[in-house]
């Protein structure tokens, strides 16, 4: 029984490119109570290996968060498998916007404590008992009551490139660190202020709302489909786009466009620009933003170190890397002292 990858990245890249098929980027989530997680990861590689699909897929005893691509062929067959799972069927899917048939390269389903990492050991809280979804329709109206708190519950590097208009952005890097710093600025407010939240696709919000609702605040509403159904719902509505540029995405796009707003700059010349890369010096692979002038003036790299080190040959760069951890700078996530205009 195959519960594993047996093509490396490249080699599944030229397979799609050989293909020529259209795939589809999806995510989707939903907390539920599942008890063996185990069974139930390896149920679901079994299925979707068969189907083609490839992604990162996270399952936990509280549910299951998955971005996934799809050969476009084989979707029927793939929701088909979805509604046969009793608290899966018909779950929301978000379908990207901006389509890359090389968004994931190979299937990945883990088993984790918790599908959204949170740092929290509070189990008296419900988090099915969520705060009111609201569509993109509802949530234009909503923020812009005055007596609406708007908040962005992404990290900065997320929010850096696109966010909406008037929303709280945290400087945080975990979402773990948004939920204290948004309880401790807003507790003033639990009573008489709407507590509007917004994340990527709703799963952080969906959670944070459940959470804030325990700690007391009494209005708390979430961008229902989150960022990736809004830019939907806009474009089929005809509705005002209130978001600004890019939104983040977790796959080899990094990002996909939202409106034509830059907001964003290089974090080595300051120019605008809103392109993450990840610095091609292996032992570093910090995520920062680079316009193109500087990928080229820069060969792919952070820096002038390494710019240097990603010069060296292949294999004496495998040397340098020997028996070293991974570089803190990894974790960074745009934040290293080497980016000068870092904002």
């Amino acid at each position: 029984m195959q519960l594993y990858n047996t093509l490396s990245a490249k080699e599944r890249a030229t397979l799609i490119e050989e293909a020529g098929l259209e795939r589809l980027t999806i995510s989707f989530y939903k907390y539920a109570h599942i008890d063996n997680t185990s069974l139930f990861r390896n149920h679901l590689f079994i299925q979707w290996n068969e189907l083609d699909v490839l992604g990162r897929i996270y399952v936990a005893n509280e549910g299951i968060n998955a971005q996934l691509s799809v050969p476009a062929v084989k979707f029927e067959a793939f929701k088909k498998h979805l509604d046969s799972i009793s608290f899966l069927e018909n779950v929301r899917l978000n379908i990207a916007i901006e389509q890359d048939n090389k968004s994931f390269l190979k299937l990945k389903v883990k088993v984790r404590n918790k599908i959204v990492a949170d740092g929290l050991n509070d189990d008296t809280f419900d988090v099915t008992n969520k705060g009111i979804h609201v569509g993109a329709e509802q949530f234009n109206e909503l923020i812009e009551d005055p007596d609406a708190i708007l908040v962005d519950m992404r990290n900065h590097y997320e929010s850096e490139i696109g966010h909406f208009k008037n929303a709280i952005t945290p400087d945080v890097d975990t979402f773990r660190d948004s939920l204290d710093e948004i309880e401790n600025d807003l507790a003033e407010h639990k009573e008489d202020k709407k507590l509007v939240m917004y994340c990527t696709g709703g799963i952080r919000c969906e959670k944070a709302s459940a959470y804030y609702k325990h700690k007391g605040f009494k209005q708390v509403y979430q961008l229902e489909g989150g960022i990736i159904d809004y830019a939907r719902q806009v474009n089929d509505k005809g509705l005002e786009n209130k978001f600004l540029g890019k939104n983040f995405v977790f796959d080899h796009r990094r990002g996909e466009r939202i409106s034509n707003d830059v907001i964003s700059k290089c974090h080595q010349c300051g120019a605008p620009c809103d392109t993450h890369v990840n610095c091609a010096n292996e032992a570093c692979h910090l995520l920062f933003i680079q316009c193109e002038e500087c990928t080229r003036r820069m060969n792919e790299c952070c820096s002038d170190d390494c710019k240097e080190v990603h010069a060296l040959p292949f294999e004496e760069q495998k040397k340098l890397r020997k028996g070293k951890g991974a570089s803190n700078k990894i974790f960074k996530k745009g934040r290293s002292e080497v980016l000068k205009f870092k904002k």
